[in-house]
């Protein structure tokens, strides 16, 4: 047996171009490799030929119905539950002043997300799964942990549920979610930095409510509401408004890892293994008690730093895998090496937003730079095994749509 490139130049397999692996993630096996297609000079008119209505499937409108019903469901419980410990002024007060760390978490995820976005109806789906089924989810296992807690005091039967009970519930509600995401969703949940960021948005949906109640439950029982709204609101809007993305973000990180080679069972394997350092990081800092500061300083800061830096190094690594994916349709026409590093390349794109911006094509500029984006992750999909004959269709349509983009930039 032999392949070729564009039908040209025969190799034999299993064929692995050089350079095929520039990163750590999203490495290709020999066996997976194949060329990119030809451009339209080069390809048979048969091949161009528009997916069967039988290809298109309800995508992902059963998730989202499912996921909206779930959501309104778990309002009913959680509403009620927040204004019942806050009353109305401290639900309207918390509710504000959750804003604020929710605004610092989904600016770091607009970041993170920036170069590849996810498409927003899912970080809605994300979104509104922490903010209210996971919660709602919480509420219903927590008087499970509660039967089994030591009763011997009330300091006692309190430190259970905050090292135990919240560690596993909370972190187990929440990454349902990505495990759904990955399953119903897996088009779009590509790999560790797909995975950080549903999880990071998932988890700014659970704090977010959870701050509402904190931040209310201060207003509403303390003796000096002020001075206590303002030490919980230093605690968990100033010092910690990234905690919970940490914690869920690891389980995030290792089932974006298990997509890059989609298996169901992977999934579910890396839903329980991703879980284990989830909560071991949750339950340490629950369990902070007097020495505080101390630990925040010494453990919790350097965890937020190593977390930053793992995030940069998934993002470069996002990019030399972009560029690599390109460059092998540039090989096969559909490109220029200048183009690519414009498309490719963080400094390329800079250039390319001021150049369009001069004159008046921006917008176009950025649909061509998501479209060879997406295009390239689609090849990814392609080498890595996955749903193979699905993202050659979807490749087909997105060479198709190159040219138009490209011409649009350049009106």
């Amino acid at each position: 047996m032999s392949s070729t490139n564009d039908g040209r130049q025969p190799y034999p397999r299993p064929y692995l171009e050089p350079a095929a692996n520039p990163t750590w993630i999203g490495r290709v096996q020999p066996g997976n490799f194949q060329p990119a297609p030809g451009n339209p000079v080069d390809l048979p008119r048969q091949h161009w030929a528009a997916p069967s209505p039988a290809r298109r499937q309800w995508g992902l409108l059963p998730l989202l119905l499912a996921g909206g019903v779930l959501v309104l469901g778990s309002l009913v419980l959680v509403v009620p539950f927040l204004l019942g410990n806050t009353g109305v002024a401290g639900f309207a007060i918390g509710f504000i002043a959750s804003l604020v760390p929710l605004t610092a978490v989904l600016l770091a995820v607009r970041l993170i997300d920036r170069w590849e976005p996810e498409p927003r109806r899912l970080l809605w789906f994300a979104f509104t799964w922490g903010a209210a089924v996971s919660v709602a989810a919480t509420l219903l296992i927590q008087p499970v942990f509660a039967l089994a807690a030591p009763r011997t005091s009330e300091d006692a039967f309190a430190y259970f549920m905050a090292t135990v009970e919240a560690p596993v519930v909370e972190e187990f509600s929440k990454s349902l979610g990505l495990l759904l995401l990955l399953l119903a969703a897996r088009k779009y949940f590509d790999g560790p930095v797909d995975g950080v960021v549903f999880a990071f948005t998932i988890a700014a949906g659970f704090a977010f409510t959870e701050n509402i109640l904190y931040f209310g439950r201060e207003i509403a029982s303390s003796s000096e509401p002020g001075p206590d709204f303002l030490r919980i609101f230093i605690l968990r809007g100033v010092m910690s408004p990234f905690a919970h993305a940490i914690f869920t973000g690891t389980t995030g990180l290792v089932m974006g890892f298990a997509a890059r080679k989609w298996h169901a069972g992977y999934a579910v394997l890396a839903f329980f293994v991703g879980l284990v350092p989830a909560m071991f990081l949750h339950n340490r800092w629950n369990s902070m008690g007097q020495d505080f500061l101390a630990e925040y300083f010494v453990v919790q800061v350097p965890i937020f730093l190593v977390a930053a830096l793992g995030i940069v190094l998934l993002r470069l690594a996002e990019g030399k895998l972009t560029r690599q994916r390109l460059l092998e349709y540039a090989r096969a026409g559909w490109f220029t090496p200048a183009e690519v590093e414009m498309l490719a390349t963080a400094h390329g794109r800079r250039q390319a937003h001021r150049w369009a911006a001069s004159r008046g094509r921006a917008a176009q500029m950025r649909a061509l730079i998501r479209g060879a984006t997406a295009l390239a992750f689609t090849r990814q999909r392609i080498l890595s095994g996955r749903d193979v004959q699905l993202h050659q269709q979807d490749e087909l349509e997105q060479l198709q749509g190159i040219p138009a983009l490209r011409s649009a930039v350049l009106q």
